[in-house]
Parts: structure tokens; C-alpha cells; sequence
């Protein structure tokens, strides 16, 4: 019988958080919006605000925290999030609530990316890859509980209180990580051109960009569900909340079957769910008509969001294994590049007066977009091989 791995759920502790902070402005989205005096689109760019904030930030971060020992880089990393959280509760206005996202966003990048460097070498080689999707079954599970009662939350006392009580996650995690990591060794300080150089290769940089369109296409849906719904399914506030359970689990399946397929191949754990995600969103506008139709089409499209993470996060820093913690960091910078990228494309449809209908085509297109890119790195790297 295996040992039950403490640090990994002390981990996930944390991915639950981060998650609950992340992903529940999408199903407040027309509270807050209301609450700050804001469009629709407008409140979405806190969405983008904060994927910008984590690309910007899981870089710096990880360079920042690098000379500490894990345990505690973690620790502070949980911190910020933590104040970001008390922050945005107490945000008197847009643009105060705009900057208190950035915030909160500066600990996500480099938590996830150190997280993932540590939850690889806690196990074999060859079980990495599930290592790390265990890490991640945190954020995936956030979506399952955390977030649908953050939007419970937000919707039944108010959007301040949602995030006010995220904060208390944040405090919980910091105490799982100082009772289940060891206090390890101080860190070096970092080689910064040398592992800055490493990600400027191309394999590293196809890795990155597949990790981008990825990312784009799950939340040019994702970020505007609620509305979607609402206008489409004609869905009320509880069953906007029960989609976004149905996601949540959709998120667990697809983690946990990315990350087995993934140690099986990472390519072609990459290549087969980008190519389900793509299908299942450009026939998304004939599902969601329906409550029924978008239950099942949302439980799909979850999973084969989510079972993208682990192969993408692997392959990084496989390719990068010359800076594995900074290219790990900065394939969640990726990520929510993506993210804002997504939630743009989203809003620049609803702008537009495209119709609600054309938000999942856009993301289907971003994913089959990502799939080609897939295709002409292996392309490459057999080209590279042969000569």
C-alpha cells in the first residue's frame, strides 16, 4: 500500500484556493458588474486583469522566491494571495476592485510552477505527470464546490463576501504547507540569463504558444457562462450554479485523464483533447438551447478543458529541463495569457452583437488553432531528428 502523500494535498489545499479566486468572477460576473456600476464586458476585464497580473507576476515571483527554501516561497506566495483576496472585499469601486485582482494574481503563476517542480520529484519519473494532475485536482475541485458557493455566495449576501471568505482559503493552505512540507534547504540564487535563454527556444516556445491557444479557447466560454446560459438555455440563478458544478466535474474527469493519458504520450495527450475541446465548442451553439443539452455539453467541454493541463505543464518543462521551476512558472503565465485572451475574444463577440451563440465558436476555433500548432512542432522535431 502506498504512503498517503501529505505534501501533494497540501498542494491541492492550495490549488482549491487559487481556483475559488480565479474562476468565481465568471459565475458573479453580472453581481459585480452591478455592484461596481459596470458592463458586462467591463466586468470581465477583471478576468483579464488577473490573467495579466499572473503572467506578468509568475516570472518575477519565481525569480523573487527562488533563493528560499519551497516551503516557505509557498508559504509567502499564499500570503499574497491571501491580502489580494481582503483587498477586493474591501474594494470601494471598479477600478480599486481592477487593482486588488492584480494583487491577488502576482502569487498564481509561481505558486502552481514551484508546486509543479515539487510535486514531480515527490514521486518516479514515470508517475510525474499524474503528480502534477494531482496537484491540480485542487483547482479542478474548486470548481466542483468552492466556486459554486462562491457564486451562491455572491449572489445570496453579496460579491464582497465571496471574497472575503476566499481570503479564510488562503490562511487554511498557509497552514497545511507549514505542517506538510519539510523546511528544506535555502534556494540558489537564480542564473537569470542562462534559464531566461532556455525559454527562448523554439521547442520551448511551441510548448508556451499550444499552452496560449489552449487557454484562449476554455475561457472565451468559460469567462461569460453565466450570461451565456441566461440567454441560451434561459437558465436561472440556480442552474447557473449547477452548471458550474457539472464544469467542476467535468475539470476533475479531465485532469485526472489527462494526466494518465499524458504519461502515456504528451503529444498525443495534447493533440486528442485539444481536438475534442475544439469539436465540442463549435457544436455548442446547437446544444445550449437546451437545459438538458448544456448540462451534458458543459460536463464535456469541462473535461476536455482541463485534461489539456497536465500533458501542456509536462511539456514545458520537459523542453525547458534547463529551468524547469521558471518554465513551469511561466507556462501558468501562459495560461492566463490565454485566460485574458479568451475573455477578450469572448467580450469582443458580445461587443459586436454577434450573439451569446458565437462565444464557443471563437473558442473552437482558438483550439483548432492549437491543434495545427501541435502538429507542426512534432512536424518539426521529426524533421530535426531525421536531419
Amino acid at each position: 500500500m502506498r504512503k498517503f502523500n501529505w505534501p501533494l494535498l497540501a498542494l491541492a489545499v492550495g490549488a482549491f484556493g487559487i481556483g475559488v479566486t480565479e474562476f468565481s468572477p465568471m459565475g458573479m460576473l453580472p453581481v459585480i458588474a452591478e455592484g461596481v456600476g459596470v458592463s458586462i464586458p467591463s466586468a470581465g476585464m477583471l478576468v483579464s486583469a488577473y490573467a495579466i497580473g499572473v503572467m506578468v507576476g509568475a516570472p518575477v515571483m519565481t525569480l523573487i522566491f527562488a533563493r528560499f527554501g519551497k516551503r516557505t516561497a509557498l508559504m509567502a506566495l499564499m500570503a499574497i494571495f491571501t491580502l489580494g483576496n481582503l483587498l477586493s472585499a474591501l474594494s470601494p469601486d471598479y477600478w480599486t476592485l481592477l487593482a486588488s485582482r492584480v494583487v491577488t494574481s502576482l502569487n498564481h503563476g509561481a505558486f502552481f510552477g514551484l508546486g509543479s517542480v515539487v510535486a514531480a520529484s515527490l514521486v518516479p519519473k514515470d508517475r510525474q505527470a499524474s503528480a502534477v494532475a494531482t496537484m491540480f485536482m485542487g483547482l479542478t475541485l474548486a470548481n466542483v464546490g468552492g466556486v459554486p458557493l462562491a457564486t451562491w455566495i455572491g449572489q445570496s449576501l453579496g460579491w464582497r463576501e465571496a471574497f472575503g471568505g476566499t481570503a479564510l482559503l488562503g490562511l487554511l493552505t498557509m497552514a497545511a504547507l507549514w505542517l506538510a512540507l519539510p523546511v528544506g534547504a535555502a534556494g540558489q540564487r537564480p542564473a537569470v540569463r542562462q534559464e531566461l535563454r532556455v525559454l527562448t527556444r523554439p521547442d520551448v516556445l511551441i510548448a508556451l504558444l499550444t499552452t496560449v491557444l489552449g487557454a484562449s479557447a476554455m475561457f472565451a466560454l468559460y469567462t461569460y457562462v453565466s450570461p451565456v446560459l441566461t440567454t441560451l438555455a434561459g437558465a436561472s440563478d440556480g442552474f447557473v450554479t449547477l452548471a458550474l458544478v457539472l464544469i467542476g466535474l467535468g475539470f476533475t474527469f479531465g485532469n485526472w485523464l489527462g494526466g494518465r493519458v499524458a504519461d502515456w504520450s504528451l503529444d498525443g495527450a495534447t493533440a486528442i483533447f485539444l481536438g475534442a475541446l475544439a469539436a465540442i465548442m463549435l457544436v455548442a451553439p446547437l446544444t445550449l438551447g437546451s437545459q438538458i443539452g448544456a448540462a451534458i455539453t458543459l460536463f464535456l467541454w469541462g473535461a476536455a478543458a482541463f485534461a489539456i493541463v497536465p500533458p501542456v505543464q509536462m511539456r514545458v518543462m520537459q523542453a525547458a529541463a534547463g529551468a524547469p521551476g521558471l518554465a513551469s512558472s511561466v507556462n501558468i503565465g501562459a495560461f492566463n495569457l490565454g485566460n485574458a485572451i479568451g475573455a477578450a475574444l469572448g467580450g469582443a463577440v458580445i461587443a459586436a452583437d454577434l450573439g451569446y451563440a458565437a462565444v464557443p465558436v471563437v473558442g473552437g476555433l482558438t483550439a483548432a488553432t492549437g491543434l495545427a500548432l501541435v502538429w507542426l512542432g512534432r512536424r518539426q522535431t521529426a524533421l530535426a531528428c531525421e536531419a
